[in-house]
């Protein structure tokens, strides 16, 4: 798949994002090594602790489908380009990385930016 069509994708579900607080709208969309593509969106809570960002909601559809690997993950939101995901995100991502890396896909001024996952989080928490 293309990245523009993650992209497109994740566009599509930061609509869906539930964000009366912060107004922050968030999609994400994970391409795994198999090829299979999963969606979705930040939704907050009043107790904001709980809050899920896009980029964990749609990792976690992808383990829960059994998809381990991650190559690739699309990141929109209306309110900022680029949109760079948060630390927790970042941590957790840091798990599901595919042997061939990862790429950070985002909407930047000037069409797409696409960042290795080291360049963002370098030097990561491992057990």
């Amino acid at each position: 798949m293309e990245y523009t069509e993650l992209l497109e994708r994740a566009k599509a579900a930061s609509e869906k994002a539930y964000a009366p607080y912060s107004k922050f709208k968030v999609g994400a969309c994970v391409l795994t090594e198999n090829e299979k593509v999963y969606t979705g969106c930040n939704f907050e809570n009043s107790s904001f602790g709980l809050t899920i960002c896009a980029e964990r909601n749609a990792i976690g559809s992808a383990v829960a489908d059994g998809e381990l690997k991650i190559k690739a993950i699309a990141i929109y939101s209306p309110n900022t380009k680029p949109c760079y995901p948060c630390g927790a995100c970042r941590q957790v991502m840091s798990e599901f990385v595919s042997d061939s890396g990862l790429d950070i896909i985002t909407e930047a001024e000037n069409g797409i930016d696409i960042k290795n996952f080291d360049e963002i989080f370098p030097e990561g928490f491992r057990l």
